[in-house]
């Protein structure tokens, strides 16, 4: 555990490990950045990126020794900000007590009707490992429930007329595509749907191939990666946290697999099937023939992680009390496949520019010499790759009383490869900080511009959503996507994104133009939500808002 007199030893030496853990570069290499003369700004944020995201890191991976350094490189420049520690035991480091867990063998899976009929590993399912448990045995009537979506408000009840308490809910993937993207995303959610199904007294779900995610990702890729590594954080006695405690996943059948278990079955697979292939069908629910058996073992191994969060405390006596987070991930990916020969993912635009932005950020509020109205807190996450584990940890673990947190800004992968015309803060449309933000793009002379892909259902992919599963207003921020920005985007997502490529000497040039800009638009967007005479709110009747009881939303 890291203590306040290890973190002032190592502030004391920052300077001196950015220098010994740089990278090495050619004499070539050497005199095009001795010769790139940038103003402080820039200067301070390219710092922050060629330690954060140098090979020395090693990517970064939640739980490794290298992202230990990388948080402690993060709190000495949040104590350089004036911040005050907001960790464990007074240091800017909250300890996440992580899970790793994965697949210890193939498990079983046996369909019990007339007789027991074992199902194929690899060709009829994969299992699904379970962080809560060594061992899972699950012997129970299997209930297919379409989609396994129950969302009134979205005229969505896939459980009519069946009772799954004590059975196994098997479903397909996904949500329809005629639901709000947003929506769509959060309603498609595997954790989603296991949650719904633990709330009616399900004891497990399984997940079905479609004619739909066949094409999406074929069932023997699954296969393959069965028993790669995943990551939860730990309950308190050690055991994986859930979204559904008590209803685990239990695995994936292939179509071949769901043929089996629809045997006898009313509604037969072949009519089932088939309107999976109708994105709009309506299925009716219905418990299927005997009884499944299920079998699992989990290799189970707990790891140590760190946030690291740093408070600067609001100037006015009422509103101080109110805290406005702002957050983005320090981990990456870490060492993986090589590609042309290079297998460290190293994550300068994901997400080391994010931190460095965060990071000059805290000091641009300290620079101005005015405190803002609110608090602030400066939170830099872990494990974000591994399903944004240390930002849901923090949300249920906050190291400031819950009922204080007023907002969340997250900064996840600021492309910032070109010079940015306008900026998109995704799920800003369902509260208040939409019109704050939008005030702040005007000030900087860059335009407001909606999501450009709602489709993709951004707004509940990264650590912001887990601040809105806590009921509090929350956006995504990044440079947007008008004139240049739609090519730069396409171009790194289809070059760079989570490849050793993304890295600050091989990787796509970095405008740190753009960075400056972007730094001062979520100094001004912080300063306004900070500074603003009232609180954020959910607008009326939001859909998150109203799910998950925030502020404003009722």
């Amino acid at each position: 555990m890291f203590r306040p007199l290890l973190l002032i030893g190592l502030l004391s030496t920052a300077a001196a490990a950015t220098a010994q853990t740089a990278p090495a570069m050619t004499p070539a290499q050497e005199n095009a950045q001795a010769n790139a003369v940038l103003p402080p700004e820039q200067a301070a944020m390219k710092a922050h990126v060629m330690f954060l995201a140098s090979d020395e890191m090693r990517g970064r991976e939640a739980g490794s020794p290298e992202y230990d350094i990388a948080a402690n490189y993060v709190a000495s420049q949040f104590y350089s900000a004036g911040l005050r520690p907001m960790g464990t035991d007074g240091s800017y480091l909250q300890t996440v007590p992580l899970v790793s867990y994965k697949a210890a063998g193939q498990g079983s899976f046996v369909l019990s009707r007339s007789g027991a009929q074992p199902l194929a590993f690899g060709t009829d399912y994969v299992p699904s490992p379970n962080p809560a448990s060594a061992a899972t045995d699950i012997t129970a009537p299997v209930v297919f429930v379409g989609y396994g979506i129950d969302a009134p408000s979205e005229g969505r009840n896939d459980y009519a007329g069946v009772d799954v308490k004590g059975k196994i809910v098997a479903f397909f993937g996904g949500a329809p595509a005629a639901l709000n993207g947003e929506i769509r995303a959060h309603l498609g959610s595997p954790a989603t749907k296991a949650a719904m199904a633990a709330a009616k007294g399900a004891v497990g779900v399984i997940q079905l191939e479609s004619p739909v995610t066949a094409k999406v990702r074929p069932f023997a890729r699954l296969a393959d990666s069965y028993d790669h590594s995943r990551m939860t954080w730990a309950n308190a006695d050690g055991t994986g946290h859930l979204s559904a405690p008590g209803t685990p996943a239990l695995g994936t059948l292939s179509l071949a697999g769901a043929e089996k278990l629809f045997a006898g079955a009313r509604t037969p697979w072949a009519t089932v099937v088939a309107l999976a292939d109708d994105d709009a069908a309506r299925f009716k629910a219905e418990q299927l023939p005997g009884t499944m058996t299920v079998k699992l073992q989990t290799e189970i191994k707990p790891v140590t992680s760190y946030n690291v969060a740093g408070l600067l405390e609001g100037s006015d006596p009422k509103l101080k009390s109110e805290t406005v987070v702002l957050t983005a991930h320090l981990d990456h990916v870490g060492v993986g496949k090589a590609v042309n020969g290079d297998t460290i993912y190293n994550g300068a635009m994901d997400n080391a520019v994010g931190i460095a932005s965060l990071i000059e950020e805290a000091k641009r509020f300290k620079a101005s010499g005015t405190a803002p109205k609110r608090s602030i807190l400066f939170l830099a996450v872990t494990a974000e790759e591994k399903g944004l584990v240390g930002a849901d940890y923090f949300a249920n673990n906050p190291t400031i009383p819950k009922d204080r947190l007023v907002a969340n800004v997250n900064l996840d992968m600021p492309i910032i490869t070109y010079k940015f015309d306008d900026v998109i803060a995704f799920g800003a449309a369902r509260s208040t900080l939409g019109p704050i933000v939008e005030r702040a793009a005007q000030k900087l002379g860059v335009t407001f511009s909606p999501d450009p892909m709602p489709e993709q259902g951004l707004f509940v992919r990264s650590d912001h959503y887990r601040f809105v599963q806590q009921g509090i207003p929350s956006v995504f921020l990044w440079p947007g996507t008008a004139g240049p920005g739609k090519a730069a985007v396409d171009a790194f997502f289809a070059s760079h994104y989570h490849q050793p490529s993304d890295e600050i000497v091989q990787g796509p040039p970095i405008n740190w133009e753009s960075g400056a800009r972007f730094i001062e638009a979520n100094y001004m967007i912080a300063r306004e939500i900070a500074d603003a005479p009232q609180r954020p709110a959910w607008n009326k009747g939001d859909f998150f808002g109203t799910l998950y009881e925030g502020y404003g939303a009722k």
